[in-house]
């Protein structure tokens, strides 16, 4: 929010400079994002009269000026403007003058004429880029008066970062009630007097939609001057504030806006029918808005008809069709309490933002409306005349504003301060919060502009903002210093990101609300968590896999000209589980596991001379995943499965425990053309929570014995997995005492024979024996193979390879 210091201290004017104004306004909660002078700065200028003015002798282009400056001596001046004319009252440098960028005045002499000073344009003085011309100031500008002093220049533009629970801050009037009670100063209010009808019209409205407008109040105003001047005062601080002079009508409705928080509508009256009505939309309406964008509506949007023609979005904007113009000379001016949620998100779903919906979504004062209007038609009266209808006003259902309750010894503990009573009343008192006392406990009647009192801690909020946060002293924490011992057998989200950064991934963090496509691409889901209030129309479903993001973070560094790319994330999904209740941390029906994903596009390994460039595959992204996983890599089973986000041939479903945990595999075809990364990456997706369980580390004396390395090769059917015959033999050697003394098993070669059936395969295993009291006899060795062919031939029909 902009706004000029010159127009809060119009209603609070405390006796502190501009930086100390700024330094409190931001303790309190309302950050000063940026202070910034209106103008640059320069000195020397003042208002001058040009007196006459005469071609100049030498060149065409230049003209000789004479100049008053209100020194009572006539200044001749050289001047290259186009516009300059006699009677003419513009800026003017005079000698030792400084203007912006270092630019001194002094006397010159251009092309045989003597000139002492310079008249400016408003690009010169820093005011603005427009330079077709010199900058005209208005008739009545006082000669010789100092250019800065004139038009208020050396006034500072307030840039407020505010939360969204500060609403009754989106306004003039609301920022100078905080700078009073922060600074004790006296708030003034504007004064005025209302208007008296003088006609007896007034324009049915009917409100259908209680849900949707609590309080709706309007009246007519007649025969008003659509074309009159905007007052320069005005429109110098709606400028300052950041809004373009548009028309007189629709100035004074920023302006109170700007100055009251009243968003306010104003409706040419000769081009409604029998009413209005203000309801929900119907489908298939639609209408065009004052920007010229025409939006198709859906049935939670609130509207205001006039019959079966849609007028206006209610709150958010108005529409072209009763729009003001210049010849409009009868108007219905509107004022209305919208609910919040009647309001919220319907703005940014059709892509555009308002100051209205701004306002009305986070909530607007519901008490003040009749008092407002009449504000403002005073406004319109004064400036644009014309000929005003009695006030309706129609309350059909305001919000309950339940007293919140406060105990002032909770309020010490959480502030960690010695309040007293009085102390506590002087603050409340000083925000115009209404209140009573009774043991101890303050009960607050919030007021109908401020919507974010709700709880206890709010008002304890309110107590530590105008006592100060500065003024809580730092007091150390308390606490017996007890050593936390670090878990063996359980690794963290930190312990996790560590090991994948070890393993050459770089960790992204992208948004839980994704595009509804990724969700039915990457997960087939159909009917994923919807989002009621999205913070972007394409990010409107929560997320059930993390593969979606990974795969959009691998095609945004590709269009950076990235050629590898290994990323991982660590968070959380969103599942429909019914069995959810309501908790601290969940959502009714809504599960919320954390998820582990990797992607890995681009060669295996960085551009070297020693290895030749190869695409990465899905072995190398196993063997980072079993990484990850250390020794219960070993339990890991791979079984070949579909996945919708995943190459049919090229995916296995992990399996740990009998639990499935994840996903590995190559991203489909399909989806790397969509996304237009040309190469497929290999993912990984897998439960937190079922990797973060390991084995306690066991300490094993080292053998002096020799180690015995056998090769086994056998046969088998050629669907027979390497993992099934793996589990058999590490089964075997469990329920066999005999077997203790096979120390690993691993396989070094698979075979087929072109000659052979094609329904075998062979698999040659080589394992390691080792008895850590004795050296081991080659009957022993031969005793221990054969035990584990045959429980191959007895589980897989496996026959030795000869």
């Amino acid at each position: 929010m902009l706004f000029p210091e010159s127009w809060l201290r119009t209603y609070v004017n405390p006796d502190i400079d501009t930086d100390e104004l700024a330094h409190r306004l931001t303790m309190a909660g309302l950050e000063v994002e940026e202070t910034a002078s209106v103008a640059p700065a320069f000195s020397g200028v003042v208002v001058a009269l040009i007196a006459d003015v005469q071609p100049h002798p030498n060149a065409d282009r230049l003209r000789v000026c004479q100049v008053d400056d209100g020194s009572g001596a006539s200044l001749q001046i050289v001047c290259g403007a186009p516009n300059a004319a006699a009677g003419m009252k513009v800026p003017l440098a005079r000698v030792g003058a400084q203007l912006p960028g270092g630019m001194k005045i002094g006397p010159v002499k251009m092309r045989g004429v003597e000139s002492a000073g310079m008249l400016c344009s408003a690009r010169e003085l820093g005011l603005s880029q427009d330079h077709a011309g010199l900058l005209e100031l208005a008739a009545d500008a006082p000669v010789g008066e100092d250019l800065r002093s004139y038009l208020d220049l050396d006034d500072t533009i307030f840039t407020l970062k505010l939360t969204p629970n500060r609403a009754d801050c989106l306004s003039i009037r609301g920022v100078a009630r905080e700078v009073a009670a922060l600074t004790g100063a006296p708030l003034q209010t504007p004064s005025y007097e209302p208007v008296v009808p003088t006609l007896e019209d007034r324009l049915p409205v009917k409100v259908e939609a209680p849900d949707l407008c609590g309080r709706f109040a309007g009246r007519v105003i007649r025969g008003v001057n659509a074309r009159a001047a905007t007052p320069e005062w005005m429109k110098s601080k709606l400028e300052r504030a950041g809004q373009r002079s548009i028309s007189a009508l629709v100035d004074i409705s920023n302006y109170v806006m700007l100055e009251l928080g009243r968003p306010t509508h104003v409706f040419d009256i000769r081009r409604i029918q029998d009413g209005l009505t203000v309801r929900w939309a119907r489908e298939g309406e639609q209408l065009e808005l004052l920007s010229g964008q025409v939006v198709q509506l859906q049935p939670d949007v609130g509207i205001i008809a006039a019959g079966d023609t849609v007028e206006s979005m209610a709150g958010i904007m108005g529409g072209e069709a009763t729009a003001v113009t210049l010849e409009t000379t009868d108007i219905y001016l509107e004022g209305a309490f919208w609910w919040p949620e009647a309001i919220m998100g319907r703005a940014r779903r059709y892509k555009f933002s308002s100051e209205a919906s701004h306002r009305f979504e986070r909530g607007v004062d519901f008490e003040h409306i009749v008092e407002d209007l009449e504000y403002m038609t005073r406004l319109i009266v004064d400036i644009c005349g014309g000929q005003v209808g009695p006030l309706d006003d129609q309350v059909i259902a305001l919000p309950e504003r339940a007293p919140v309750r406060m105990r002032l010894e909770r309020c010490r503990r959480v502030l960690g301060l010695p309040l007293e009573r009085s102390e506590v009343e002087d603050i409340f008192t000083r925000l115009e919060l209404p209140f009573t006392v009774e043991d101890e406990v303050f009960e607050v009647q919030p007021p109908s502009y401020r919507f974010d009192l709700v709880i206890e801690e709010d008002l304890i909020e309110e107590v530590a903002r105008i006592y100060g946060f500065e003024r809580i002293p730092d007091v150390p924490p308390r606490a017996p210093a007890k050593m936390r011992a670090v878990s063996e057998t359980r690794r963290g989200p930190h312990d996790l990101r560590y090991r994948m950064a070890a393993l050459d991934y770089q960790e992204v963090i992208n948004f839980s609300f994704v595009e509804e496509a990724w969700e039915r691409d990457y997960a087939g889901q159909t009917n994923p968590i919807r989002l009621l209030n999205p913070i972007a129309s394409q990010l409107a479903v929560m997320r059930t896999s993390l593969i979606g993001g990974l795969v959009a973070n691998i095609a945004h560094n590709m269009r950076h000209r990235q050629s590898r790319v290994r990323v991982f994330e660590i968070g959380r999904v969103f599942l429909r589980n019914p069995e959810v209740h309501d908790g601290a941390l969940t959502v009714a029906g809504v599960e919320q596991p954390v998820r582990l994903a990797a992607a890995a596009w681009g060669p295996a390994l960085e551009e070297q001379w020693g290895v030749p460039a190869r695409a990465v595959d899905f072995y190398d992204v196993k063997a980072d995943l079993e990484a990850l996983l250390g020794k219960r890599a070993a339990e890991l089973q791979y079984v070949p499965d579909t996945h919708p986000a995943l190459h049919p041939g090229r995916a296995a479903r992990l399996e740990l425990d009998g639990k499935m945990i994840g996903w590995l595999g190559e991203l489909h075809p399909r989806w790397a053309q969509k996304a237009e990364i040309g190469q497929a990456p290999v993912v990984f997706e897998v439960d937190v929570e079922a990797i973060s369980a390991g084995s306690m580390p066991k300490l094993e004396r080292l053998s002096r014995q020799p180690v015995v390395i056998r090769d086994l090769a056998v046969w088998v059917d050629a669907s027979a997995s390497y993992q099934e015959l793996l589990k058999t033999l590490t089964r075997t050697i469990a329920s066999d005492a005999n077997l203790s003394v096979v120390r690993d098993i691993r396989l070094f070669d698979v075979w087929r024979d072109k000659g052979a059936a094609a329904e075998e395969k062979s698999l040659a295993f080589r394992f390691w024996l080792q008895n850590p009291e004795a050296t081991l006899a080659d009957s022993t060795v031969d005793e221990c193979m054969a035990t584990l062919l045959r429980a191959l031939e007895k589980h897989h029909g496996a026959r030795q390879r000869a």
